[in-house]
Parts: structure tokens; C-alpha cells; sequence
């Protein structure tokens, strides 16, 4: 990581050389100050264009990662107009922002908010004792490695080293289980 002598004396073009002079290696010094002064001008021109706090506050951290990502990789061609090319990154995205606004307005006033359409459908009650009925139908090595996946919350590879199994073989072992579950349940016809 190179860190340049960053104070109130540098110019923004001297900290754009220190970023991209700094490649591969990151000046988080020289892109903190950049941040530092550019922030708030990005802010206020959120503010005043999208005329929300909060989406203003999106705007900055959304421009100025795009503005440091494009000097790590010397995109900037003329690194004296930094504070320009800033204020650009800014304009497009807030017209990227209305664009995409106004696109969802459309489609919600042409076909109405989904949600007020689809109600979503109560959960059914599982019935335990059939499950515990079908639970007892599985062989013991699918009854095991349903066990441990769910209520022991382990990963398929630690499974099967407990059970003498290798880690696909225990997902396959599983997904066959759940299915006979499924079906021995009557939930999930046609789901496969």
C-alpha cells in the first residue's frame, strides 16, 4: 500500500497521479482526501437533483466508488479535471436514476402494484405423525443424513465423513430422501 504525503497543499491532480502511480497497490490516503473533498459537493448536487437525504446519500457513495474505481484503473485522462469529471459522473447518474424511476412508474401505472394482486397462500399445516410415519419408512442411512442436515445443520461433507460417505453421495442421498418424503406426505406433486 503507498501512501503519499497527503496534506491541505495538494491539488486534486496530484492526488489523482498518487492513485494511479500507486497501481496495483491502493493510496487510501490519497482516495480518502478524495473522497473527503468531493463528498460533499457530489452531495449537494444530489440534493438539490434528486431532492431526497437519503438517495443523496446513496448518490455520493455510488459516485465516488465509480470515481476511485476509474482512477485505480487511469480512466481519467485529464487527471487537472477531476472535479469535473466527478460532477459528470454525477449528472449521468442521476439521469440513470429518473430513467429508471420513470420506467417503474410506467410499468406500475400499466399493469398496478403486483402486491395488491397476489395474496399469499397460508402455509399448510404439516402433519407430524405422518411425518414421523415416513420418517420411519427411510432407510436408516437416508433417516441419518436427513437428521444431520436439518436438525444437526451440518454441510454434506461433514456428514459424510461421520457416515462413511463421500460428499456427493450424501447429496444424493439426501435429495432421494426428500423426495420420498414428498411423496410419502402427498406435498410437492408436480414440483419436480
Amino acid at each position: 500500500m503507498a501512501l503519499t504525503a497527503v496534506g491541505p497543499a495538494s491539488d486534486d491532480a496530484s492526488l489523482v497521479r498518487a492513485i494511479i502511480a500507486a497501481a496495483p497497490d491502493l493510496d487510501r490516503q490519497a482516495e480518502a482526501e478524495i473522497c473527503r473533498r468531493l463528498g460533499p459537493r457530489v452531495r449537494l448536487f444530489g440534493l438539490r437533483h434528486l431532492r431526497d437525504a437519503h438517495a443523496a446519500a446513496d448518490l455520493v457513495q455510488q459516485v465516488l466508488l465509480m470515481a476511485i474505481e476509474k482512477l485505480r484503473a487511469g480512466a481519467l485522462r485529464e487527471p487537472d479535471k477531476l472535479a469535473s469529471f466527478v460532477l459528470g459522473m454525477s449528472r449521468l447518474t442521476v439521469l440513470d436514476l429518473r430513467r429508471n424511476a420513470a420506467r417503474r412508474d410506467a410499468l406500475l401505472r400499466q399493469y398496478g402494484d403486483i402486491a395488491d394482486i397476489i395474496t399469499p397462500a397460508e402455509p399448510a399445516a404439516l402433519d407430524q405423525e405422518k411425518l414421523a410415519h415416513c420418517m420411519e419408512g427411510l432407510s436408516e442411512r437416508s433417516r441419518s443424513v436427513l437428521v444431520l442436515s436439518f436438525f444437526g445443520e451440518k454441510a454434506a461433507a461433514e456428514i459424510g465423513r461421520e457416515l462413511g460417505m463421500s460428499a456427493e453421495n450424501t447429496r444424493v442421498v439426501r435429495h432421494r430422501a426428500l423426495l420420498a418424503l414428498r411423496d410419502c406426505i402427498g406435498i410437492g406433486d408436480g414440483m419436480r
